[in-house]
């Protein structure tokens, strides 16, 4: 159902160039990044004190071809399993011919190249869940990716100390990795959630239609300035509470990596204040083409998600202390809800316990 080589081609066709540097200048940069996610990860594992359970592999530094090969054996690994399904069983129903079905993976696999693209520019690095499976068929570990050009670009356009730049960057995804090398279920819940979103999305001609139509008007609603998405468009009520639960898991992630990334920071980032001030109007900066995109692709709604889940990461260490804190990470009974993640009190008395004591300033 998705031609993944016509995803490759068209992601590495369509991505822009990184930035210029010579040889020389690359592979300092691709050393230094290895080398700091090594201190990074040291800082983060006495910060938050949790204890990976598996090896930690160096940091795979890649270009931007490079991310977005990756990442589409991360989606067909995750996909394909999901993705034969539906066309079996669609296929038994008699409603899969041969010409569609190889129609539309060639569309769909455009598509997601196209978006890859787009992201491969701007995505500075990721902890890697899903990758193909070993020779024995066993599952690996996840696997640390930075992208250099876009870190060198960021330094650049920032105008940051580089050193401390990438450092800062290590920490926050040396954090994700620190969340899933030491949670063993993790992995497992996230992959789960995504393959009921997928089994979750079966519709008819008429409902197609009416997700189409929605689709359209969300396009419409961002041009003129307003809210929406595509990822809301295409979305039935079931898909609805099973992306909030996705939404929440990945809100307390990305707002554990910003917060634990700016509490190390000061200690061994000294430019850290800078670096987050324009980072963070570089991230609200983007011309009205690219937030239009954004919008769309749903990542404005990431943008939210590091705000609210440091928001929320924060309130909740500084009532009742780190180590109280990572009960968060015990189970997915554990994990806070969207309304919990708002109201950090509220999983405090859940989790924790009523009688939580607030911790000295």
């Amino acid at each position: 159902m998705i031609d993944w080589d016509v995803a490759v081609n068209t992601g590495i066709r369509l991505v822009r160039p990184g930035p210029q540097v010579d040889l020389a200048d690359a592979r300092q940069a691709v050393s230094q990044l290895r080398e700091l996610s090594e201190q990074a990860r040291g800082h983060v594992r006495e910060f938050t004190g949790m204890d990976p359970l598996e090896p930690a592999g160096p940091a795979v530094i890649v270009d931007r071809p490079g991310w977005i090969r990756a990442n589409v054996d991360g989606f067909r690994t995750v996909l394909e399993p999901i993705l034969d399904r539906l066309g079996a069983e669609r296929a038994a129903a008699g409603t899969a011919g041969a010409l569609t079905t190889a129609v539309g993976s060639r569309v769909t696999g455009a598509q997601l190249g196209a978006v890859l693209s787009y992201l491969a520019g701007r995505v500075l690095g990721q902890y890697e869940l899903f990758l193909p499976p070993d020779p024995d068929g066993n599952a690996p570990a996840g696997r640390l990716t930075l992208v250099a050009p876009n870190i060198v670009q960021a330094e650049r356009e920032l105008d940051v100390d580089p050193r401390d730049f990438r450092l800062w960057v290590c920490l926050h995804e040396e954090t994700h990795r620190m969340q899933f090398s030491s949670t063993p279920w993790l992995r497992g819940y996230v992959q789960e959630q995504m393959q009921d979103l997928l089994l979750s999305s079966e519709m008819d001609a008429a409902a197609f239609l009416d997700r189409l139509r929605a689709a359209g008007e969300a396009v419409a609603e961002v041009v003129r300035g307003g809210e929406g998405s595509l990822i809301q468009a295409f979305q039935n009520e079931a898909q609805g509470e099973v992306m909030d639960r996705i939404t929440a898991v990945m809100t307390l992630a990305e707002g554990h990596g910003d917060y634990v990334m700016d509490a190390v920071g000061p200690e061994v980032v000294p430019s850290v204040a800078t670096i987050r001030r324009r980072f963070q109007r570089r991230r609200e900066g983007a011309n009205r083409i690219d937030r239009i995109i954004r919008q769309l692709l749903g990542l404005d709604l990431k943008m939210k998600q590091y705000e609210e889940g440091a928001v929320f990461v924060r309130k909740v260490v500084a009532q009742v202390g780190m180590e109280d804190f990572n009960k968060v990470w015990e189970s997915p009974e554990t994990l806070p809800t969207m309304a919990e993640i708002r109201d950090p009190e509220s999983w405090i008395a859940r989790v924790v316990g009523p009688g939580a004591p607030a911790q000295e300033a």
